[in-house]
């Protein structure tokens, strides 16, 4: 009886090999460079379920292994995923055969996030242009216009915010992305639905929309976890069904819908911010019924896209500006002038007219995109041939990776990429810049849909606080800056310290 058990043991561990091996030689058996870290079953990302790296740092690290090849294979557990490294490439992906690599990689349950299902980042097919159509109406020139008179009134409550704080003392020290959040976080609600985000108070409030947003993202190691689960191993997200979303949030949108759609009902005019234009939407395509829950999955859309990610981005050019006191002050002329052509006003125009600040944006983005990667899935068989001569029939289901993060650091389109140089954006040097590889906003038709409205809000928090103050690194800032594993955007480790003070 021992015999036999141990016979089926050795026999079942002996298939085990069998069909790891033969799994784990996919790529090799297709002419393709593999990364090295290969762990049986598990592929190449257990630094990312231990916490070691997150997925954008382990696709950069693989990124930098390949070079000299233009695409280079791993395994996510026992899937093949191709990773492209030459930019001729990542266009045929992003933009010109976009009808083969359309969907996006990340996945969602929807039965488990029905708001954040409704995203056009997390949709396919069909349901994916439906939704973009909705943001790119949202976001269009016309209506910018119209947001932009909430994301004045913030930039008021934001200079009022700093002006108490340096009341009674020559510094105010602060983590930038908790101040920036701050911000965000009442643009998405006076920008978004008309209500007070309740984030410039003295004592944190219950109802504020920037402690609404810490409740989902703020990158603790459980969260970590949950994000590489929910995220980057689908068939674990399966198994345990972990909702991206916190139903504390999700009660939270809805709410704030149902409730602000009663109000308007008693309005005798409507109101300027983003619900209203969706709700103009809908109404344009014939539905006087109004869907709300797809007005909540609007508002989840804009309140988790505009919060975050430019939140985040905010932090990273102060860090730069904090520690390039000369560029601060060269932005600083730059808004001081332009405002004063306006009246001292800060207007949409004036903001148009700060090409400086965009150098500043852009090459800080350069440096530390938010977003570190790209995943796209095959959907259509489609042959990717190099300027090497590797080839690779992609089969439809494989992921396909593009590491911004790498290319954005890539000594090969980069002169010295480790410098903060917004010289590179100028107009007589951005035309060297090959193309893509500067992938902020990713490219083609996924392109992000709210790039405007993250950009004006970006602009217009910048020069509301470059005006009047001027930023130094704090003792408390670790340096030099490493970037933290914990999360599935890029956030310093320790944050962002700075003093503040006025000029």
């Amino acid at each position: 009886m021992v015999s036999v058990c141990l016979a089926l043991i050795v026999g079942a561990l002996s298939l085990l090999v069998l069909y790891s091996i033969n799994v784990h030689t996919y790529w090799k058996r297709r002419g393709i460079p593999t990364a090295k870290g290969w762990v049986p079953l598990l592929g190449h990302v257990l630094p990312l379920l231990t916490c070691k790296l997150s997925f954008g740092q382990l696709c950069q690290k693989m990124y930098e292994a390949g070079k000299g090849y233009s695409m280079i294979g791993f395994y996510k557990t026992t899937s093949p995923v191709l990773l492209v490294r030459e930019p001729r490439l990542i266009k045929i992906v992003l933009q010109s055969n976009f009808s083969s690599f359309h969907d996006n990689g990340l996945k969602i349950e929807p039965e488990l996030n029905p708001l954040a299902a409704k995203n056009p980042f997390f949709n396919v097919g069909e349901a994916w242009a439906t939704a973009r159509k909705r943001l790119t109406y949202a976001f269009s020139g016309v209506r910018l216009k119209m947001l932009f008179a909430a994301v004045n009134g913030v930039c008021k409550k934001f200079a009022d915010y700093l002006e108490k704080q340096l009341k009674s003392r020559d510094k105010y020290e602060v983590e930038l992305k908790s101040l920036f959040s701050r911000f965000t976080g009442e643009v998405v609600g006076n920008a978004g639905v008309s209500i007070d985000g309740f984030c410039f108070e003295d004592a944190p409030h219950p109802g504020s929309l920037d402690e609404i947003g810490k409740l989902m993202l703020e990158p603790i190691t459980k969260n970590g976890i949950l994000t590489t689960l929910v995220f980057f191993v689908p068939t674990l997200n399966k198994l345990f069904k972990i909702p991206m979303v916190p139903e504390k949030v999700n009660t939270f949108i809805r709410q704030v819908v149902a409730e602000n759609l009663e109000v308007r009902r008693k309005l005798p005019t409507p109101m300027n911010d983003f619900l209203q234009v969706m709700i103009n939407l809908e109404k344009t395509e014939g539905d006087e019924t109004l869907n709300e829950e797809n007005l909540a999955a609007d508002v989840f859309s804009f309140f988790i896209d505009g919060y975050e990610t430019s939140s985040v981005t905010l932090s990273f050019i102060g860090y730069h500006l904090a520690e390039h006191s000369d560029v601060q002050e060269k932005l600083r002329e730059e808004i001081v002038s332009i405002v004063a052509k306006y009246d001292g006003a800060l207007t949409l125009d004036a903001l148009k007219e700060m090409t400086y600040m965009d150098q500043v944006i852009n090459e800080s983005q350069r440096r530390y995109p938010t977003g570190a990667f790209l995943i796209k899935v095959c959907t259509e068989e489609f042959e990717l041939r190099g300027s090497d001569g590797l080839c690779c029939r992609v089969k439809p289901g494989t992921e396909v990776i593009i590491s911004i993060s790498g290319l954005h650091v890539d000594p090969d389109y980069w002169t010295d990429p480790e410098v903060f140089d917004p010289d590179r954006f100028s107009d007589d040097r951005k035309q060297s810049i090959e193309k893509m590889t500067f992938l902020p906003f990713s490219e083609g038709p996924r392109m992000c849909a709210g790039m405007r409205m993250a950009l004006l809000q970006i602009k217009a928090c910048l020069a509301t606080l470059l005006r009047n103050y001027k930023l130094e690194l704090s003792p408390k800032m670790q340096l030099p800056l490493r970037l933290s594993p914990l999360y599935f955007l890029s956030l310093p480790i320790g944050g962002v310290w700075v003093y503040i003070s006025k000029i």
